[in-house]
């Protein structure tokens, strides 16, 4: 089993763009246009076709191997309207169909496409697609984020941090005896758009195997946490059949999420003002402060 994602650290900008601009030519696409940069760079090239760019840790063609497989087992995901990959300056480049987001998402609908994607067997994939344990992921290691950003915390919030890195330590342990599924490993409204037809999951760089409620953690939050609709992980948790409200490792790998969100901010903020102000925004929660605002995905 791979120990990385399929995707594990950020695409290099420039390079990126240059391989987007290599294989639009290459496949007669109008010039990528950025969209958004992050793990990869996403262009639109037309109304109709999107590039991406990134470095992948596997050969780069086991993404068309895993899209078919989700759409056989019923989960909607975009399509690739070219079936080859272009590889430019060490990063891949894939085709993908734009979608045309409504804005409005059924999440009901997409707790329905987890539960489907969590019947898949682990031993179908092993070898076609990377699939690390869930935990193993380099930012998963609180302690260590921890102690990067220790001297940016004031005593309030190191306090708040480590109250709840102790709480969470303990998620490993809980998880023993949960048989473990495959999991789409970032569920969350970033990586969900939803078109005429319903919602499209989005984003399978993320890829593991862990237990089920890895995939509910992010949703558990989202309302209270990032501003999102209320009632939308109600909705998600009809749809799988299983809610993690009360669940206590669902509830802890919904804090370790929140850990993870807050310690990386701090980071990105040494370099990053936009990243620094946000950072300190998070802490208002860390803190206990009586009614900390919502958090802004970044």
């Amino acid at each position: 089993m791979s120990e990385l994602p399929f995707v594990a650290a950020p695409a290099p900008f420039e390079p990126a763009l240059r391989a987007a601009r290599a294989a639009a030519q290459q496949w007669g696409l109008p010039e990528p246009t950025v969209l958004r940069h992050g793990m990869n760079l996403i262009c639109a090239a037309g109304d109709e076709v999107v590039v991406r760019a990134g470095v992948p840790t596997a050969p780069p063609e086991q993404a068309f191997w895993l899209a078919d497989l989700l759409r056989k087992v019923g989960v909607r995901v975009p399509s690739f309207v070219r079936n080859e990959v272009v590889v430019f300056e060490g990063c891949a480049a894939w085709a993908i169909e734009r979608i045309h987001d409504s804005g409005s998402v059924d999440w009901a609908a997409v707790g329905a496409m987890v539960a489907r994607v969590h019947t898949v067997d682990p031993a179908d994939v092993r070898g076609h697609y990377p699939m690390p344990w869930c935990g193993s992921f380099p930012w998963w290691n609180l302690d260590v984020l921890a102690a990067e950003v220790d001297d940016l915390l004031d005593a309030d919030a190191r306090a708040g941090i480590q109250g709840a890195l102790d709480d969470v330590r303990a998620w490993p342990d809980l998880a023993r005896g949960v048989t473990p599924v495959l999991c789409h490993g970032d569920v969350h409204p970033g990586n969900v758009l939803a078109d005429d037809r319903g919602p499209v999951l989005l984003d399978w760089d993320l890829l593991c195997v862990g237990p089920p409620a890895w995939d509910h953690a992010a949703m558990l939050t989202w309302t209270e946490r990032w501003g999102g609709e209320p009632g939308v992980y109600e909705a998600f948790a009809q749809g799988y059949g299983w809610s993690g409200r009360g669940d206590d490792l669902a509830k802890s790998l919904a804090i370790s999420r929140l850990l993870a969100a807050t310690l990386m901010r701090l980071r990105a903020g040494r370099t990053d003002p936009t990243a620094a102000v946000e950072a300190r925004h998070r802490l208002e929660f860390w803190r206990g402060d009586a009614e900390p605002r919502p958090w802004r995905p970044q």
